[in-house]
């Protein structure tokens, strides 16, 4: 187990490595932060100082280096268009995002497998085949065109729900949440839908795929003899051995919602770290472009290794093919 934790820690390090080395050429090469930074009536002795104060001077592995050290530490760079720390401004945006995401990836959980149960046990009906038609509307409709329809219904004609923003939000230390405040759980529906409504078509049709392989198992059969009922059946034996593929997929989503959920916080204004780097495109803001892609990076490998290790201590035959590469068995 030790050898499959450091290979999978150093695979972690190999990719934010990667990044980091993405980040630091976005940082270095697409425009020049000294001419972004200074206006143009600046003299020659002011940018050569800011230069020199930024590193711009040294040999490009240098720089490099120096961007991964700093980067290690939070250390992202003041911000072309606040004039502050570009972590700060990450860390303040980021509950808002992780927020929408766990409400989100719960909200895909409790539709997606009931209704994925159903359209396996009950393929045949009517309901379950509108299902499997909404499932592929799921999944080829944008979120941003999701995000419109419910604006357009429950905002602008119906005005049950607010169309942008986050609500009140109450402070937890340095945390905010809009979930202790009814303006901010109004506020949160709208956006959550639209995030979870491609994890929903996707958990359904995943435990509907396991489902219909599981039912057709021999212990299925053999609690059926026993006189089991249908819902025992269906729930306490086919689902439980189904959700082993649909926890390592939501695992997985996580870290993509939180990477993509820049769509739906630009259609909402939801006051995230989506919106904040769409922001920092529209005025080339390069350092919390470099922050932002270094930090979601960061979680995105932080949640794969987890279900990595998490899977491979549920199945130790995981740990053995990793590190023997196939000759432990």
């Amino acid at each position: 187990m030790l050898a499959f934790l450091v290979k999978r820690l150093a695979e972690a390090v190999g990719v934010m490595l990667a990044v980091a080395l993405i980040a630091f050429t976005i940082f270095r090469f697409v425009g020049d932060p000294v001419e972004l930074m200074l206006n143009e009536q600046a003299s020659q002795q002011q940018r050569d100082e800011l230069r020199e104060r930024l590193g711009l001077n040294r040999s490009v592995p240098e720089q490099y280096l120096a961007f991964v050290a700093n980067a290690a530490r939070g250390d992202f760079g003041i911000s072309y268009r606040n004039q502050q720390d570009v972590f700060p401004l990450i860390a303040e945006r980021f509950p808002a995002t992780f927020e929408l995401v766990i409400v989100a990836t719960v909200l895909s959980l409790l539709i997606g497998l009931p209704l994925g149960v159903y359209t396996a046990v009950h393929r045949k009906s009517f309901l379950a085949q509108a299902l499997q038609f909404l499932s592929v509307l799921g999944v080829s409709l944008p979120s941003f065109a999701v995000g419109i329809l419910l604006i357009l219904v429950f905002s602008v004609t119906l005005g049950w729900l607010p169309a942008f923003g986050r609500g009140e939000v109450v402070k937890l230390g340095g945390w905010s949440t809009g979930l202790l405040t009814k303006s901010g759980l109004t506020a949160l529906i709208l956006p959550a839908v639209t995030l979870s409504f491609f994890q929903v078509t996707l958990v359904m049709r995943l435990v509907r795929a396991e489902m219909l392989e599981v039912m057709r198992a021999d212990f299925i059969r053999f609690a059926r003899a026993r006189g089991l009922s249908e819902p025992a059946v269906q729930f306490r034996h086919a689902l439980r051995n189904c959700l082993m593929p649909v926890i390592t997929v939501t695992g997985l989503q996580i870290g993509n919602l939180i990477a993509f959920a820049l769509v739906t916080e630009t259609v909402f204004q939801w006051p995230g770290m989506g919106l904040l780097f769409v922001q920092a495109v529209s005025f080339v803001d390069i350092p919390v472009m470099a922050g932002y892609l270094m930090v979601v990076s960061a979680v995105f490998v932080a949640v794969n290794t987890l279900v990595d290790m998490t899977y491979a201590l549920v199945d130790p035959r995981l740990r053995v093919d990793t590190v023997g590469g196939g000759h432990g068995r």
